[in-house]
């Protein structure tokens, strides 16, 4: 990872921070919750990429050796099963960067929270 004295203040500048197989692997996540979630608004919330729909969605970053996604504790419960062969935690996913990541698998998890943000913001609404 490159240095930078002053926190990336996008996701382009996060990105362009890492060498260029990780950055692929940053850009093509960004892809799939873009398309997934196209309302959504890219941001940097604790210094790595986020995305906003009503609401956090899902961030990502990247480390030595993985990268991880943060789609909250509910998505974690509700997608346990096909996230077995990775570790989590609570509200944390850990992708080896070694691995093909199972991009799919990170679109279904977007939708859901997608849907997630967007039905608690009409149960307001009512």
């Amino acid at each position: 990872m490159k240095n930078l004295t002053s926190s990336p203040l996008n996701i382009d500048q996060y990105i362009a921070l890492y060498p260029d197989n990780v950055q692929k692997i940053l850009q093509k996540i960004r892809m799939v919750i873009s398309e997934t979630a196209p309302e959504a608004q890219e941001t940097i919330s604790y210094q790595i990429p986020t995305f906003k729909l009503n609401g956090n969605l899902v961030h990502f970053a990247a480390f030595k050796n993985h990268i991880g996604f943060y789609p909250g504790s509910g998505a974690i419960e509700v997608f346990r099963d096909q996230l077995s062969a990775y570790p989590v935690s609570k509200g944390t996913v850990r992708f080896p960067v070694s691995d093909e990541l199972p991009y799919d698998l990170i679109r279904e998890i977007t939708s859901f929270r997608a849907n997630e943000n967007l039905s608690k913001v009409k149960g307001k609404k009512k």
